[in-house]
């Protein structure tokens, strides 16, 4: 049956979240106790990591969400809300922020919570700055305070309007417990357990094959319906479909697990339940504008004009995606600005070719100049579903006007490190959505070490990007703070160093033994707390 499926047409990264279960009432008789068959068996294409809630990859953003919580968090229409912290102060100046602690909070091992734990978990992320550098809140936060046993106190050398946005982030500003700590106090290489006061504890692993989280019976807030959640380590999309059809799944959520043409298999089938979600992040390829030939803005204009993105979109997504015209969506905060697309016009990209001197010789189909093909190097992350036909797509637009593609699949490690270290022409990347952007791209695209910084260096107006980004972000006027995301928005915009694909959507296909499906605020969170199963 699947052999009905297009080969080549795979899903969109993606990251089911679900709504937040929110307070329990503190009624340990009014929650509702699982029973030993409520569990949910999915499916991921890499192994979940180590959970360091202060690091990043190889730890998998939806495990570590599961196990760790930060002190707010992020809720539907944009609004910042409890978590570990029951209230916060902000000072007039912008330059403290007092978190007042949950006091009915403990740690999956038992253990109590409290500020000395915060304080901790704060140091520790701290101390290895440079590595969360990407972060704005990193440059600023100069002190860590333990007021009293649930008072906490960040003191900046500056004001930074986003400072709860990013503590509501999945990571690192997550809290693990004194038991989780290694020897030497340090979490900037490994933890000693993956203990926090979420509402899941991971119970078993066995590395590559699976990991088993069981519901954390400690948890403060409304407990899980179900017992345990069980993630497959399964790389191959068709195999993960295979297992669904099989019952050997419950459901499939995750980043590119499977082709859309095999979601919408699954959904006209009848037989299951599925969902989508509203756009949350915008999918686009980084051009290296330190790297010839694309340090040519001609020839990142050209790029923007040759390939036929609707077209593409619709192809490999299948409606489910919409076309990105801008690398930042106009719903998300300050984006809304008016800005003019790069329509598709191979005519217009030829010429700009032609314009920096690329030549299309007789009986070739390569560009060359002084000798020299027109060449790049595109890289895209080899698991995910998606990436493969829209690079193998863009490879096939440029070739109509003259540009060689060289298409290569890597890990996503190592995918990242070709970013930051300039190593690419085109590469794949992914915005981070809320509860981060658009501030978060100011950071990424303004701050050293982040592989975005280092891709718009030879942009002509990269001094006035990078003081855009600095004054905005320590912004306190909010009619101030609008006029230069206009300034900066539109020179990124200008610079054609981001061709924005698509603004991509979260799926999920279970049996319809469950209920309770639902999607949430952000992309990275997915806790199942409310997630059952029917009678």
């Amino acid at each position: 049956m699947l052999a009905l499926i297009r080969k080549y047409v795979w899903l969109f990264p993606l990251t089911l979240a679900f709504l937040l279960a929110g307070c329990s009432s503190g009624d340990p008789d009014s929650e509702t106790k699982p029973s030993p068959e409520k569990s949910v068996t999915v499916a991921w294409n890499v192994d979940v990591g180590p959970l360091n809630p202060h690091l990043y990859a190889p730890s998998q953003m939806f495990a570590q969400a599961m196990v760790y919580e930060p002190l707010v968090d992020y809720a539907e229409g944009g609004s910042i809300v409890p978590r570990l912290a029951e209230k916060w102060d902000i000072s007039p100046d912008g330059l403290s922020y007092t978190f007042h602690l949950r006091r009915d909070v403990v740690f999956s091992d038992g253990t109590s919570f409290g500020a000395d734990n915060v304080k901790r978990n704060f140091d520790a992320i701290m101390a290895n700055k440079e590595r969360h550098s990407w972060m704005g809140v990193i440059s600023v936060l100069e002190k860590t305070e333990k007021l009293d046993e649930y008072t906490i106190r960040l003191t900046l050398n500056q004001a930074y309007y986003p400072l709860l946005q990013e503590l509501a982030f999945v990571r690192p500003f997550r809290i693990l417990a004194d038991a989780g700590f290694p020897d030497s106090g340090k979490t900037s290489e490994s933890i000693a357990k993956p203990i926090g006061t979420g509402p899941w504890i991971l119970s078993e692993y066995k590395k590559d094959e699976y990991a088993v989280f069981r519901r954390n019976d400690h948890y403060w807030g409304t407990k899980p319906k179900l017992g345990s959640v069980k993630v497959r380590i399964i790389p191959d999309p068709e195999t993960i479909v295979t297992a669904f059809e099989k019952n050997e799944l419950d459901m499939i959520v995750g980043s590119g697990l499977i082709s859309i043409d095999s979601f919408k298999y699954l959904k006209q089938s009848g037989k299951y339940i599925t969902g989508s979600s509203e756009p949350l992040t915008t999918r686009t390829f980084v051009l290296n504008s330190v790297k010839a030939p694309t340090s040519d803005i001609r020839i990142r204009q050209a790029i923007q004009h040759g390939i036929d993105k609707e077209k593409m979109v619709n192809s490999v997504t299948l409606g489910l995606e919409k076309k990105a015209d801008w690398v930042m969506a106009r719903n998300f905060p300050y984006s809304d600005i008016g800005l003019k697309p790069y329509e598709y016009d191979p005519d217009k990209a030829v010429r700009l070719l032609e314009e920096a001197g690329w030549k299309l010789p007789a009986g070739k189909t390569v560009r060359e100049k002084d000798g020299k093909p027109l060449s790049l190097d595109l890289v895209y992350v080899s698991t995910d579903a998606i990436q493969k036909p829209m690079a193998e797509i863009v490879q096939a637009e440029l070739a109509k006007i003259g540009i060689q593609v060289l298409v290569k699949g890597e890990e996503l490690m190592v995918g990242n490190g070709r970013l930051k270290s300039g190593d690419y022409h085109l590469n794949v990347w992914n915005t981070y959505g809320v509860p981060n952007d658009p501030h978060n791209f100011v950071t990424t695209s303004t701050q050293a070490k982040t592989g975005i910084h280092e891709a718009l260096l030879d942009v002509s107006a990269k001094p006035r990007i990078d003081a855009w980004g600095k004054e905005v972000l320590n912004s306190t006027d909010e009619k101030k703070r609008q006029q230069l995301y206009v300034q900066f928005l539109t020179a990124i915009h200008e610079s054609a160093v981001f061709y924005p694909i698509s603004y991509d959507a979260v799926i999920a296909v279970a049996h319809k033994k469950f209920s309770g499906l639902k999607f949430g605020a952000t992309k990275y969170d997915f806790p199942f707390q409310q997630l059952d199963i029917v009678p």
